[in-house]
Protein backbone atom coordinates (compact mmCIF):
# COMPACT_ATOMS: atom_id res chain seq x y z
CA UNK A 1 0.00 0.00 0.00
CA UNK A 2 1.29 3.45 -0.87
CA UNK A 3 2.43 5.59 2.02
CA UNK A 4 1.44 8.79 0.23
CA UNK A 5 -2.35 8.95 0.10
CA UNK A 6 -3.24 12.21 -1.59
CA UNK A 7 -6.94 11.64 -0.88
CA UNK A 8 -6.25 12.17 2.81
CA UNK A 9 -4.15 15.30 2.28
CA UNK A 10 -6.22 18.19 3.64
CA UNK A 11 -5.45 21.48 1.94
CA UNK A 12 -8.88 23.16 1.72
CA UNK A 13 -8.16 26.03 4.15
CA UNK A 14 -5.34 27.53 2.05
CA UNK A 15 -4.13 27.72 -1.53
CA UNK A 16 -1.87 24.69 -1.89
CA UNK A 17 1.05 24.80 -4.33
CA UNK A 18 0.73 21.13 -5.37
CA UNK A 19 -2.85 20.05 -4.71
CA UNK A 20 -5.98 21.74 -6.05
CA UNK A 21 -8.10 19.53 -3.79
CA UNK A 22 -7.62 16.23 -1.93
CA UNK A 23 -6.55 13.65 -4.50
CA UNK A 24 -6.37 16.26 -7.29
CA UNK A 25 -2.84 17.52 -8.04
CA UNK A 26 -2.39 20.71 -10.03
CA UNK A 27 -1.41 20.10 -13.64
CA UNK A 28 2.26 21.01 -13.20
CA UNK A 29 2.52 18.81 -10.08
CA UNK A 30 0.91 15.67 -11.46
CA UNK A 31 4.20 14.02 -12.40
CA UNK A 32 5.62 14.52 -8.91
CA UNK A 33 2.47 13.51 -7.06
CA UNK A 34 2.09 10.33 -9.12
CA UNK A 35 5.71 9.42 -8.43
CA UNK A 36 5.40 9.98 -4.68
CA UNK A 37 2.18 7.97 -4.58
CA UNK A 38 4.15 5.06 -6.02
CA UNK A 39 6.62 4.98 -3.11
CA UNK A 40 5.93 2.68 -0.19
CA UNK A 41 6.82 3.71 3.35
CA UNK A 42 10.28 2.14 3.27
CA UNK A 43 11.30 3.75 -0.03
CA UNK A 44 10.09 7.16 1.08
CA UNK A 45 12.05 6.84 4.33
CA UNK A 46 15.16 5.76 2.41
CA UNK A 47 15.01 8.79 0.13
CA UNK A 48 14.51 11.14 3.05
CA UNK A 49 17.49 9.55 4.81
CA UNK A 50 19.56 9.84 1.62
CA UNK A 51 18.90 13.56 1.57
CA UNK A 52 20.05 13.92 5.17
CA UNK A 53 23.24 11.98 4.43
CA UNK A 54 23.92 14.12 1.34
CA UNK A 55 23.51 17.33 3.35
CA UNK A 56 25.97 16.12 6.00
CA UNK A 57 28.43 14.83 3.39
CA UNK A 58 28.29 18.06 1.38
CA UNK A 59 28.70 20.08 4.57
CA UNK A 60 25.62 22.25 3.98
CA UNK A 61 25.16 24.20 7.21
CA UNK A 62 23.77 27.41 8.58
CA UNK A 63 24.55 29.24 11.79
CA UNK A 64 22.07 30.05 14.53
CA UNK A 65 22.83 32.67 17.16
CA UNK A 66 21.36 31.48 20.44
CA UNK A 67 21.81 32.91 23.92
CA UNK A 68 25.19 34.38 23.10
CA UNK A 69 26.53 31.22 21.46
CA UNK A 70 26.77 30.13 17.85
CA UNK A 71 25.49 26.80 16.65
CA UNK A 72 26.23 25.29 13.24
CA UNK A 73 23.37 23.10 12.13
CA UNK A 74 22.76 20.88 9.15
CA UNK A 75 20.54 22.62 6.60
CA UNK A 76 16.87 21.67 7.33
CA UNK A 77 15.53 20.25 4.06
CA UNK A 78 12.34 18.59 2.87
CA UNK A 79 12.46 16.31 -0.16
CA UNK A 80 9.02 17.24 -1.57
CA UNK A 81 9.66 20.17 -3.94
CA UNK A 82 7.47 23.21 -4.42
CA UNK A 83 6.21 23.54 -8.01
CA UNK A 84 5.35 26.62 -10.08
CA UNK A 85 4.19 26.42 -13.74
CA UNK A 86 6.64 27.99 -16.18
CA UNK A 87 4.05 30.30 -17.75
CA UNK A 88 3.28 31.82 -14.35
CA UNK A 89 6.97 32.15 -13.63
CA UNK A 90 7.63 34.07 -16.83
CA UNK A 91 5.09 36.69 -15.72
CA UNK A 92 6.67 36.77 -12.27
CA UNK A 93 10.14 37.15 -13.76
CA UNK A 94 9.01 40.16 -15.80
CA UNK A 95 7.55 41.73 -12.67
CA UNK A 96 10.76 41.23 -10.70
CA UNK A 97 12.89 42.79 -13.44
CA UNK A 98 10.55 45.76 -13.60
CA UNK A 99 10.69 46.20 -9.82
CA UNK A 100 14.48 46.11 -9.55
CA UNK A 101 14.90 48.46 -12.52
CA UNK A 102 12.72 51.03 -10.78
CA UNK A 103 14.48 50.55 -7.45
CA UNK A 104 17.90 51.12 -9.02
CA UNK A 105 16.65 54.32 -10.67
CA UNK A 106 15.21 55.37 -7.32
CA UNK A 107 18.48 54.81 -5.45
CA UNK A 108 20.46 56.66 -8.10
CA UNK A 109 18.01 59.56 -7.92
CA UNK A 110 18.30 59.80 -4.13
CA UNK A 111 22.08 60.15 -4.34
CA UNK A 112 21.87 62.77 -7.06
CA UNK A 113 18.96 65.13 -7.79
CA UNK A 114 16.28 63.64 -5.46
CA UNK A 115 13.59 64.46 -8.01
CA UNK A 116 11.32 61.83 -6.48
CA UNK A 117 11.22 63.89 -3.28
CA UNK A 118 10.94 67.26 -5.03
CA UNK A 119 8.02 65.95 -7.09
CA UNK A 120 6.24 64.77 -3.95
CA UNK A 121 6.23 61.06 -4.80
CA UNK A 122 8.29 60.12 -1.75
CA UNK A 123 7.62 62.19 1.39
CA UNK A 124 10.69 64.13 2.50
CA UNK A 125 10.38 62.74 6.03
CA UNK A 126 10.79 59.18 4.75
CA UNK A 127 14.18 60.07 3.31
CA UNK A 128 15.15 62.35 6.20
CA UNK A 129 14.63 59.54 8.72
CA UNK A 130 16.13 56.74 6.63
CA UNK A 131 18.78 54.92 8.65
CA UNK A 132 20.27 53.44 5.47
CA UNK A 133 20.72 56.62 3.48
CA UNK A 134 24.50 57.17 3.29
CA UNK A 135 25.64 60.79 2.82
CA UNK A 136 29.06 59.33 1.89
CA UNK A 137 27.47 58.08 -1.37
CA UNK A 138 26.00 61.38 -2.56
CA UNK A 139 27.22 62.22 -6.06
CA UNK A 140 28.67 58.78 -6.79
CA UNK A 141 27.75 57.20 -10.12
CA UNK A 142 28.51 53.47 -10.00
CA UNK A 143 29.00 51.52 -13.25
CA UNK A 144 25.87 51.39 -15.42
CA UNK A 145 23.98 53.37 -12.74
CA UNK A 146 23.36 50.14 -10.87
CA UNK A 147 23.39 50.12 -7.07
CA UNK A 148 21.60 46.89 -6.16
CA UNK A 149 23.39 44.32 -8.29
CA UNK A 150 22.01 41.36 -6.34
CA UNK A 151 18.46 41.58 -5.02
CA UNK A 152 16.38 39.00 -3.20
CA UNK A 153 12.66 39.81 -3.22
CA UNK A 154 10.44 37.72 -0.96
CA UNK A 155 7.20 36.51 -2.55
CA UNK A 156 4.14 35.03 -0.84
CA UNK A 157 0.96 33.61 -2.31
CA UNK A 158 -2.38 34.52 -0.78
CA UNK A 159 -5.48 32.35 -0.53
CA UNK A 160 -6.72 33.75 -3.85
CA UNK A 161 -3.65 32.34 -5.59
CA UNK A 162 -2.04 35.75 -6.18
CA UNK A 163 1.72 36.10 -5.74
CA UNK A 164 2.56 39.22 -3.74
CA UNK A 165 5.90 40.87 -3.08
CA UNK A 166 6.34 40.83 0.69
CA UNK A 167 9.62 42.75 0.85
CA UNK A 168 12.78 43.58 -1.09
CA UNK A 169 16.29 42.78 0.15
CA UNK A 170 18.85 45.04 -1.49
CA UNK A 171 21.62 45.30 1.08
CA UNK A 172 23.24 41.88 1.32
CA UNK A 173 20.60 39.31 0.34
CA UNK A 174 21.53 35.75 1.26
CA UNK A 175 20.24 32.27 0.57
CA UNK A 176 21.09 31.62 -3.08
CA UNK A 177 23.66 28.95 -2.20
CA UNK A 178 20.92 26.98 -0.47
CA UNK A 179 18.73 27.29 -3.55
CA UNK A 180 21.52 25.70 -5.60
CA UNK A 181 22.31 23.03 -3.02
CA UNK A 182 18.62 22.17 -2.65
CA UNK A 183 18.62 21.26 -6.34
CA UNK A 184 21.79 19.19 -5.99
CA UNK A 185 20.30 17.20 -3.12
CA UNK A 186 16.97 16.72 -4.86
CA UNK A 187 18.68 15.37 -7.97
CA UNK A 188 20.32 12.75 -5.75
CA UNK A 189 17.11 11.57 -4.11
CA UNK A 190 14.61 11.95 -6.98
CA UNK A 191 16.84 11.52 -10.05
CA UNK A 192 14.23 9.79 -12.21
CA UNK A 193 11.97 12.85 -12.18
CA UNK A 194 14.58 15.01 -13.91
CA UNK A 195 14.77 12.73 -16.93
CA UNK A 196 11.62 14.22 -18.47
CA UNK A 197 13.28 17.59 -19.08
CA UNK A 198 10.19 19.45 -17.86
CA UNK A 199 11.98 20.80 -14.75
CA UNK A 200 13.92 23.91 -15.70
CA UNK A 201 17.56 24.08 -14.51
CA UNK A 202 18.97 26.53 -11.95
CA UNK A 203 22.68 25.91 -12.39
CA UNK A 204 23.35 28.95 -14.58
CA UNK A 205 23.23 31.30 -11.59
CA UNK A 206 26.93 31.14 -10.73
CA UNK A 207 28.22 31.95 -14.24
CA UNK A 208 25.60 34.69 -14.50
CA UNK A 209 26.80 36.11 -11.16
CA UNK A 210 30.44 36.02 -12.25
CA UNK A 211 29.71 37.64 -15.63
CA UNK A 212 27.69 40.39 -13.94
CA UNK A 213 30.48 41.08 -11.43
CA UNK A 214 33.22 40.98 -14.06
CA UNK A 215 31.22 43.44 -16.16
CA UNK A 216 31.59 46.03 -13.39
CA UNK A 217 35.40 46.05 -13.62
CA UNK A 218 36.99 49.47 -14.22
CA UNK A 219 39.66 47.66 -16.28
CA UNK A 220 37.24 46.26 -18.85
CA UNK A 221 40.06 45.57 -21.29
CA UNK A 222 41.81 43.16 -18.92
CA UNK A 223 40.86 39.99 -17.04
CA UNK A 224 39.18 41.31 -13.90
CA UNK A 225 40.27 40.32 -10.42
CA UNK A 226 37.02 39.56 -8.57
CA UNK A 227 36.91 38.70 -4.86
CA UNK A 228 34.23 37.87 -2.30
CA UNK A 229 34.65 39.90 0.90
CA UNK A 230 33.41 38.08 4.02
CA UNK A 231 33.30 39.14 7.67
CA UNK A 232 34.78 35.73 8.47
CA UNK A 233 33.91 32.28 9.69
CA UNK A 234 31.68 33.48 12.53
CA UNK A 235 29.19 35.13 10.22
CA UNK A 236 25.90 33.24 9.89
CA UNK A 237 26.16 33.27 6.07
CA UNK A 238 29.82 32.23 5.88
CA UNK A 239 28.89 28.93 4.23
CA UNK A 240 27.38 30.90 1.36
CA UNK A 241 30.36 33.25 1.06
CA UNK A 242 32.76 30.32 0.75
CA UNK A 243 30.44 28.40 -1.57
CA UNK A 244 30.01 31.25 -4.06
CA UNK A 245 33.71 32.10 -4.10
CA UNK A 246 34.62 28.47 -4.72
CA UNK A 247 31.98 28.03 -7.42
CA UNK A 248 33.05 31.22 -9.24
CA UNK A 249 36.75 30.34 -8.90
CA UNK A 250 37.60 33.62 -7.16
CA UNK A 251 39.35 34.47 -3.92
CA UNK A 252 37.46 34.59 -0.63
CA UNK A 253 39.00 37.42 1.39
CA UNK A 254 38.58 39.22 4.69
CA UNK A 255 39.22 42.90 5.28
CA UNK A 256 42.74 42.23 6.51
CA UNK A 257 43.59 40.63 3.15
CA UNK A 258 42.99 43.91 1.31
CA UNK A 259 44.74 47.25 1.40
CA UNK A 260 44.10 50.58 -0.33
CA UNK A 261 47.25 52.16 -1.70
CA UNK A 262 48.23 55.81 -1.93
CA UNK A 263 46.89 55.67 -5.48
CA UNK A 264 43.38 54.89 -4.16
CA UNK A 265 43.54 51.42 -5.70
CA UNK A 266 42.56 48.26 -3.80
CA UNK A 267 45.18 45.52 -3.59
CA UNK A 268 45.03 41.98 -2.28
CA UNK A 269 47.90 40.61 -0.23
CA UNK A 270 49.27 37.39 -1.74
CA UNK A 271 52.43 35.37 -1.26
CA UNK A 272 53.69 36.89 -4.53
CA UNK A 273 53.00 40.42 -3.29
CA UNK A 274 50.17 42.87 -3.87
CA UNK A 275 47.65 42.14 -6.64
CA UNK A 276 45.15 44.71 -7.84
CA UNK A 277 41.48 44.00 -7.14
CA UNK A 278 38.85 45.24 -9.58
CA UNK A 279 35.51 44.03 -8.22
CA UNK A 280 34.48 43.20 -4.65
CA UNK A 281 31.33 41.19 -3.99
CA UNK A 282 31.02 42.41 -0.44
CA UNK A 283 29.09 40.53 2.21
CA UNK A 284 29.79 43.08 4.94
CA UNK A 285 27.25 45.68 6.08
CA UNK A 286 27.83 49.32 5.16
CA UNK A 287 28.60 50.28 8.76
CA UNK A 288 31.61 47.97 8.90
CA UNK A 289 32.86 48.37 5.33
CA UNK A 290 35.41 51.15 5.82
CA UNK A 291 36.43 52.58 9.22
CA UNK A 292 37.49 55.83 7.54
CA UNK A 293 33.96 56.43 6.24
CA UNK A 294 31.65 54.60 8.61
CA UNK A 295 32.22 52.98 12.02
CA UNK A 296 35.72 53.82 13.17
CA UNK A 297 35.87 50.75 15.43
CA UNK A 298 35.28 48.29 12.58
CA UNK A 299 37.98 45.67 12.11
CA UNK A 300 36.04 43.85 9.39
CA UNK A 301 36.38 46.32 6.55
CA UNK A 302 39.12 47.98 4.55
CA UNK A 303 40.38 51.48 5.43
CA UNK A 304 40.10 53.72 2.38
CA UNK A 305 37.73 51.44 0.46
CA UNK A 306 35.15 54.18 0.00
CA UNK A 307 37.84 56.50 -1.40
CA UNK A 308 38.72 53.89 -3.99
CA UNK A 309 35.08 53.26 -4.84
CA UNK A 310 34.32 56.96 -5.21
CA UNK A 311 37.35 57.31 -7.52
CA UNK A 312 36.05 54.46 -9.65
CA UNK A 313 39.16 52.28 -9.27
CA UNK A 314 37.14 49.41 -7.76
CA UNK A 315 33.53 48.27 -8.10
CA UNK A 316 31.46 47.18 -5.11
CA UNK A 317 28.45 44.92 -5.30
CA UNK A 318 26.09 45.71 -3.83
CA UNK A 319 27.03 49.37 -3.82
CA UNK A 320 27.17 51.10 -0.44
CA UNK A 321 23.96 52.98 0.18
CA UNK A 322 21.75 50.57 -1.76
CA UNK A 323 20.00 49.77 1.51
CA UNK A 324 18.14 53.07 1.34
CA UNK A 325 15.57 51.13 -0.72
CA UNK A 326 15.73 48.13 1.61
CA UNK A 327 13.23 49.76 3.94
CA UNK A 328 9.78 48.38 4.67
CA UNK A 329 8.32 51.89 4.60
CA UNK A 330 9.90 52.63 1.21
CA UNK A 331 8.50 49.24 0.11
CA UNK A 332 4.97 50.62 0.33
CA UNK A 333 5.85 53.26 -2.29
CA UNK A 334 7.33 50.84 -4.88
CA UNK A 335 4.20 50.67 -7.10
CA UNK A 336 4.27 54.49 -7.24
CA UNK A 337 8.02 54.45 -7.92
CA UNK A 338 7.45 52.09 -10.86
CA UNK A 339 4.89 54.51 -12.30
CA UNK A 340 7.16 57.49 -11.64
CA UNK A 341 10.37 56.11 -13.15
CA UNK A 342 9.07 53.69 -15.79
CA UNK A 343 5.57 55.03 -16.55
CA UNK A 344 4.22 51.52 -16.05
CA UNK A 345 1.84 49.79 -13.68
CA UNK A 346 3.46 47.29 -11.33
CA UNK A 347 3.25 43.76 -12.70
CA UNK A 348 3.58 42.26 -9.20
CA UNK A 349 1.37 43.62 -6.42
CA UNK A 350 2.52 44.59 -2.95
CA UNK A 351 0.83 43.16 0.11
CA UNK A 352 -1.72 45.81 1.24
CA UNK A 353 0.06 47.92 3.85
CA UNK A 354 -0.56 50.64 6.42
CA UNK A 355 1.98 53.37 7.15
CA UNK A 356 2.04 54.31 10.81
CA UNK A 357 3.51 57.72 9.88
CA UNK A 358 0.11 58.56 8.36
CA UNK A 359 -2.36 59.52 11.09
CA UNK A 360 -5.31 57.66 9.62
CA UNK A 361 -3.32 54.48 9.05
CA UNK A 362 -1.78 54.73 12.51
CA UNK A 363 -5.20 55.01 14.15
CA UNK A 364 -6.42 51.96 12.23
CA UNK A 365 -3.32 49.96 13.18
CA UNK A 366 -3.66 50.85 16.86
CA UNK A 367 -7.30 49.76 16.81
CA UNK A 368 -6.48 46.45 15.06
CA UNK A 369 -3.18 45.32 16.58
CA UNK A 370 -4.69 41.91 17.30
CA UNK A 371 -5.22 41.23 13.59
CA UNK A 372 -2.17 42.73 11.90
CA UNK A 373 1.54 42.04 11.41
CA UNK A 374 3.60 45.02 12.55
CA UNK A 375 7.07 45.44 11.04
CA UNK A 376 9.90 47.84 11.83
CA UNK A 377 11.36 49.55 8.80
CA UNK A 378 14.82 48.01 8.73
CA UNK A 379 14.90 44.71 10.62
CA UNK A 380 15.44 41.46 8.71
CA UNK A 381 15.26 37.72 9.28
CA UNK A 382 11.83 37.97 10.87
CA UNK A 383 13.18 39.84 13.90
CA UNK A 384 11.45 42.76 15.61
CA UNK A 385 7.98 41.96 14.25
CA UNK A 386 4.69 41.67 16.07
CA UNK A 387 2.35 38.99 14.76
CA UNK A 388 -0.80 40.44 16.30
CA UNK A 389 -3.07 37.37 16.42
CA UNK A 390 -0.33 35.34 18.14
CA UNK A 391 0.87 38.07 20.51
CA UNK A 392 -0.04 38.61 24.13
CA UNK A 393 -1.90 41.68 25.34
CA UNK A 394 1.33 42.92 26.95
CA UNK A 395 3.26 42.51 23.69
CA UNK A 396 0.60 44.41 21.76
CA UNK A 397 0.64 47.18 24.35
CA UNK A 398 4.42 47.46 24.05
CA UNK A 399 4.20 47.75 20.26
CA UNK A 400 1.48 50.34 20.60
CA UNK A 401 3.89 52.47 22.64
CA UNK A 402 6.68 51.93 20.09
CA UNK A 403 4.45 53.01 17.22
CA UNK A 404 3.40 56.19 19.00
CA UNK A 405 6.99 57.11 19.90
CA UNK A 406 8.41 56.45 16.41
CA UNK A 407 5.64 56.12 13.81
CA UNK A 408 8.03 56.49 10.82
CA UNK A 409 9.71 53.24 11.84
CA UNK A 410 6.61 51.03 11.60
CA UNK A 411 4.25 49.71 8.99
CA UNK A 412 1.57 47.05 9.19
CA UNK A 413 0.06 44.41 6.96
CA UNK A 414 -2.90 42.07 7.28
CA UNK A 415 -2.27 38.46 8.25
CA UNK A 416 -2.10 36.71 4.90
CA UNK A 417 -3.28 33.15 4.57
CA UNK A 418 0.06 32.02 3.12
CA UNK A 419 -0.03 29.17 0.65
CA UNK A 420 0.97 25.69 1.74
CA UNK A 421 2.80 22.84 0.12
CA UNK A 422 3.11 19.16 1.12
CA UNK A 423 5.98 18.55 3.54
CA UNK A 424 6.96 15.16 4.96
CA UNK A 425 6.31 14.50 8.62
CA UNK A 426 6.11 11.03 10.14
CA UNK A 427 6.27 9.50 6.69
CA UNK A 428 3.31 11.36 5.19
CA UNK A 429 2.82 14.76 3.53
CA UNK A 430 1.29 17.50 5.65
CA UNK A 431 0.56 21.08 4.55
CA UNK A 432 3.08 23.68 5.72
CA UNK A 433 3.26 27.39 4.87
CA UNK A 434 5.93 28.62 2.44
CA UNK A 435 7.40 31.75 0.93
CA UNK A 436 9.83 32.20 -1.96
CA UNK A 437 12.98 34.28 -2.44
CA UNK A 438 14.03 34.65 -6.10
CA UNK A 439 17.31 36.44 -6.83
CA UNK A 440 17.71 39.15 -9.45
CA UNK A 441 21.07 40.16 -10.93
CA UNK A 442 21.43 43.62 -12.47
CA UNK A 443 24.47 44.81 -14.37
CA UNK A 444 25.25 46.15 -17.80
CA UNK A 445 22.88 43.87 -19.68
CA UNK A 446 19.29 42.80 -19.16
CA UNK A 447 18.56 41.69 -15.61
CA UNK A 448 18.67 37.98 -14.83
CA UNK A 449 16.20 36.21 -12.54
CA UNK A 450 16.80 32.80 -11.01
CA UNK A 451 14.60 29.98 -12.24
CA UNK A 452 12.43 29.91 -9.15
CA UNK A 453 14.32 30.66 -5.99
CA UNK A 454 14.73 29.63 -2.39
CA UNK A 455 11.50 28.18 -1.00
CA UNK A 456 11.45 28.45 2.78
CA UNK A 457 8.96 26.38 4.74
CA UNK A 458 7.55 26.64 8.25
CA UNK A 459 8.24 23.27 9.85
CA UNK A 460 5.80 23.77 12.74
CA UNK A 461 2.14 23.07 11.99
CA UNK A 462 0.20 26.31 11.58
CA UNK A 463 3.32 28.47 11.90
CA UNK A 464 4.05 31.29 9.46
CA UNK A 465 7.72 31.54 10.50
CA UNK A 466 9.82 30.28 7.60
CA UNK A 467 13.25 31.77 8.47
CA UNK A 468 15.85 29.08 9.12
CA UNK A 469 17.24 31.21 11.95
CA UNK A 470 13.91 30.82 13.71
CA UNK A 471 13.20 27.16 13.04
CA UNK A 472 12.12 27.14 9.40
CA UNK A 473 13.33 24.79 6.69
CA UNK A 474 13.66 24.70 2.93
CA UNK A 475 12.87 22.72 -0.20
CA UNK A 476 13.72 22.69 -3.88
CA UNK A 477 11.66 24.89 -6.19
CA UNK A 478 10.70 23.46 -9.56
CA UNK A 479 9.66 25.66 -12.47
CA UNK A 480 7.85 23.13 -14.66
CA UNK A 481 7.01 23.41 -18.33
CA UNK A 482 3.47 22.14 -18.90
CA UNK A 483 2.72 19.12 -21.05
CA UNK A 484 3.83 16.32 -18.72
CA UNK A 485 1.41 13.59 -17.93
Amino acid sequence: MSQVDWQSYRCHDFHDELMAAPGKPRDAARMLCDALAGFDADELAERKAAAEVAIRTMGITFTVYSEGSMIDRAWPFDIVPRIIPADEWRRTEAGLKQRVEALNLFIDDLYHDQKVVKDGVLPAEVLAQSVNFRPQCVGVSPPHGTWAHICGSDLVRGDDGTLYVLEDNLRIPSGVSYMLENRNVTKRVLPELFASGHILPVDDYVPQLYDMLAGLSPRYWDDPQVVVLTPGIYNSAYYEHAYLAQQMGVQLVQGSDLVVGDDDVVYMRTIQGLTRVDVIYRRIDDDFLDPEAFRKDSTLGVPGLMRAWRRGTVALANAPGAGVADDKVVYTFVPELIRYYLDQDALLPNVPSYLCMNEGDRHYVQEHLDGLVIKPANESGGYGMLIGPHASQAERAEFSRRIESDPRNYMAQPMLKLSTTPTLFEGRPQPRHVDLRPFILSGQDDAYVTTGGLTRVALVEGSLVVNSSQGGGSKDTWIVEMGES
